[in-house]
């Protein structure tokens, strides 16, 4: 009995697996691909599709690192691209990161946008995010522009993942948010997507959906948004920076949007 009950859970557990992605391959089938970056190069990234967000100051978050340009914390080899945060004395601070973004190289309305990442692991204070504002922040500014956290994970909290949306009147502190509990989440892989409509939006992790929010037409969703890939380091969210903190490894293994 012990072994049939057994071979019964599998089986339901493998179907289950199966679905979630046979599910994927569904929802992508569905559409066509727009653009991607499949990071087969070595080197830095492509900077026909990446911009630097380059400095310090707290990144509004009261955040640690300095971003930079340098291959030292942002590079492509063996099919994936790694962002390095590192303890290392820079311009005033004492740490180092990469924040990468195609604004102004490729922005899109509405669809599915995915990533594959491997999540950092180490010690509390390390916050990698794959984002999304909205193209017009640069006029309209911020929360007015919206903002769409797909994924954000700290390691303070190793066993959850965030997803986000801030807008006027629901931002900060105060933002339109869920998360879900993925055991062993910086172990390896997982896919992260947001699907985007007129009517909805959905984020999701290796197809299970971590939370939605009505769309409508008083929101900032419905306008062009661009990408962003980064790692910070402390911050109000990140959480403090435990002081044994020497580097942690951020990897993307491709980045893609669909319509």
């Amino acid at each position: 009995m012990k072994y049939c009950s057994l071979v019964f859970l599998f089986t339901i557990y493998a179907c289950s697996h199966n679905k979630n992605i046979s599910a994927l391959k569904s929802s992508n089938a569905a559409m066509s691909l727009i653009w991607s970056d499949e990071f087969d190069g070595t080197g830095a990234p492509n900077p026909a599709k990446w911009v630097y967000d380059i400095g310090a100051g707290g990144w509004g978050n009261n955040e640690l690192q300095y971003y930079t340009n340098s291959l030292e914390n942002a590079f492509v080899s063996n099919g994936t691209l790694k962002i390095i945060a590192k303890k290392q004395d820079f311009n005033g601070s004492q740490y180092t990161s990469a924040r990468l973004k195609t604004q102004g190289k490729f922005d899109f309305k509405y669809g599915k946008a995915e990533a594959r990442i491997k999540l950092p692991s180490g010690v509390a204070g390390i916050w990698p995010a794959f984002w999304m504002l909205g193209s017009n922040i640069t006029t309209a500014g911020w929360p007015a522009c919206g903002e769409i956290d797909i994924m954000e994970y700290l390691t303070r909290d190793p066993e959850n993942i965030y997803a986000t949306f801030h807008y006027p009147a629901r931002f900060g502190g105060n933002a339109d948010g869920n998360k879900l509990r993925v055991v062993n989440a910086s172990a390896d892989f997982h896919v992260f997507s947001v699907e985007w409509s007129p009517s909805i939006l959905k984020v999701f992790v290796d197809g299970q959906q971590i939370h939605s929010i009505a769309n409508n037409g008083s929101l900032p969703f419905n306008s062009n948004f661009f990408m962003i890939l980064n790692m910070a380091l402390g911050g109000n969210f990140g959480g403090a920076l435990d002081s044994s903190f020497t580097s942690a490894q951020y990897e993307i293994d491709y980045v893609r949007v669909y319509q």
